[in-house]
């Protein structure tokens, strides 16, 4: 069983349109829970910068709650956008395992 605030998993597209649901639920998950949040993201897509403002917000709320946000499966050019975003200073980036 999963704890309530501890782990959300992300698929599918997260652009304009699918970010105000994104955003509820993973504000949802900070408010929540304590300790770790981890963020499955390893069925993601597609993420635009919206999406990234989203992955940028939670990071900032999960701050100033005082809980450390993960993100999980994080694939090579999201991870380089989450460096450039400064996500990463805040925030555990594990990247996806490289397949082959």
């Amino acid at each position: 069983m999963v704890t309530p605030g501890a782990l959300v998993r992300v698929a599918g597209r997260l652009d304009a349109r699918s970010a105000p649901t994104t955003r509820s639920v993973l504000h949802e998950a900070v408010d929540s829970g304590d300790g770790e949040l981890v963020i499955e993201m390893n069925k993601l897509e597609i993420w635009d910068g919206t999406g990234l403002g989203v992955i940028v917000g939670t990071s900032r709320r999960a701050r100033q709650s005082g809980r450390q946000l993960v993100l999980t499966g994080v694939q090579a050019r999201e991870l380089r956008l989450l460096r450039v975003a400064r996500v990463t200073w805040t925030s555990s980036v594990r990247p996806a395992a490289l397949v082959g």
